[in-house]
């Protein structure tokens, strides 16, 4: 069962209301009827995905059922408010960048051999490894046929460019897994491509959608890629000082894959000793010991690792939020710029 758009919005208000930002939950509260009709649209769309009973059917079914913050539909809805948009077309882009970011997940899962996806058992757990890649494959399809849909020029040859982006982004990825040392620019650069690049696209599909000229799309693309690495950087920061039970998975996952994120990066440049303790869990398959996790995070917290993260993450979000500066003033506006707090706000 898909989650509802009401219960998105619910979502995002409570995220808020945790962090101590009242005036935000009730700004979301004030846009929730302006955005939720595309939601709901969205959300319907989403049964349109043919109910295969093959196992791919079911491993995509799966994923699809588990929800999500649908923060990328969002972002399409909202750029589309920027103008007039078709509802109609947006319900296709929408649906599209959930189905893309979808379908990164299931592959992800794969390559990382993820156990758990939002509190519980991955589709690749359940139902192998090549349904899941191929579950993926599929939902890229239909994501795209989606884009075809909706006839808006460029907007299926840029979805297209963005795909090829994330993949050599990934392959960047993988070529530096295992490795202990890593370099800034080589970090935004992997996820500029991995996670930035479908909310880049999110804002200018929708942009275009609303009909808005070359300058304000391109306003709403760095709004988007900024988002996208704020974004990113929350993640990096929650896997290793979240809550489990919030996350829906085990701390520490990136690093027992042998991803460097950032505050692993700005970590280690501050404190060489936190390299041997990286060193011990990189590629780990078993459970680390809590102690050794333990002090990786007193040595990250000591050296002011995390705190700088989320810095980089707020710094982001305020950037993003200043593109937007050439787009009219208005309710569109003030949901974007929340959509940015929240993101940098959260907890999961």
């Amino acid at each position: 069962m898909t989650t509802t758009a009401p219960e998105v919005l619910s979502r995002l208000t409570r995220v808020t209301e945790k962090n101590g930002l009242p005036s935000l939950s009730d700004t979301l509260g004030r846009i929730g009827a302006f955005v939720s009709a595309e939601l709901i649209g969205m959300e319907q769309e989403l049964t349109t995905v043919p109910r295969r009973e093959q196992i791919v059917g079911q491993c995509a079914r799966h994923l699809l059922g588990l929800g999500g913050k649908r923060i990328r539909p969002i972002c399409v809805a909202l750029a589309g408010r920027m103008g007039t948009a078709d509802p109609a077309v947006i319900r296709k882009l929408a649906t599209a960048a959930e189905l893309v970011h979808s379908a990164t997940l299931l592959h992800d899962d794969v390559v990382d051999h993820g156990e758990l996806r939002r509190g519980q058992p991955t589709a690749r757990k359940l139902y192998g490894n090549a349904a899941s890649v191929f579950a993926g494959d599929w939902l890229l399809v239909e994501a795209l046929k989606r884009v075809r849909q909706a006839r808006l020029p460029l907007v299926l040859d840029r979805l297209l460019d963005i795909i090829d982006e994330m993949i050599q982004a990934e392959a960047i990825q993988l070529e530096c897994r295992g490795g202990v040392q890593a370099d800034e620019a080589t970090y935004f650069r992997v996820i500029e491509g991995k996670t930035a690049a479908l909310f880049r696209w999110a804002m200018f599909a929708g942009g275009v959608a609303g009909g808005l000229g070359e300058p304000e799309c391109h306003a709403l693309e760095s709004y988007g890629n900024h988002l996208g690495v704020a974004f990113q950087l929350v993640d990096d920061a929650l896997d290793i000082a979240g809550v489990e039970e919030d996350l829906g998975k085990a701390l520490f996952t990136d690093l027992r894959e042998g991803k460097m994120t950032y505050p692993f990066i700005v970590g280690m440049e501050r404190d060489a000793s936190l390299t041997g303790l990286v060193e011990e869990i990189v590629g780990l398959e078993s459970e680390f010991p809590n102690q050794l996790g333990s002090r990786i995070v007193a040595s990250l917290r000591r050296t002011g690792a995390i705190e700088t993260t989320h810095r980089r993450a707020v710094h982001h979000a305020e950037i993003g939020v200043g593109c937007l500066n050439v787009l009219p003033a208005g309710p569109a506006r003030d949901a974007l710029e929340a959509v940015a707090s929240v993101a940098v706000s959260r907890k999961t």
